[in-house]
């Protein structure tokens, strides 16, 4: 018990909305020639885990690494499509255009 005798909270679990996924490809979107250690302390996340999301990103066709000089540049393809079957209907391009990171084409 608090000192006003009403009992302690319950600690409350921390969750965002959006996976590391969506916000690694939102960041990617906004600026395609980041440095990954950016894209990762960007998302608060490490270095090896923004490496291993990318490849899934890649992996599954929504974003294309290309090497520049000592550099990577991606490229964003707003077509895909959401993996999950209930939106699967959608394009990622949507997701990128509502926080206004769609791909200049």
């Amino acid at each position: 018990m608090q000192d006003d005798d009403r009992p302690a909270a319950a600690p409350t679990r921390s969750w965002t909305l959006l996976t590391n996924h969506a916000r690694l490809l939102l960041l990617i979107g906004r600026n395609p020639d980041a440095r990954l250690r950016d894209l990762a302390e960007q998302a608060k996340i490490t270095e090896r885990a923004a490496q291993a999301i990318v490849r899934d990103l890649e992996e599954a066709g929504y974003v294309t690494r290309s090497r520049v000089g000592r550099r990577n540049t991606y490229e964003v393809h707003p077509e895909g499509r959401f993996r999950h079957p209930a939106e699967a209907d959608h394009e990622i391009g949507e997701l990128l255009s509502l926080f206004g990171d769609a791909p200049q084409t």
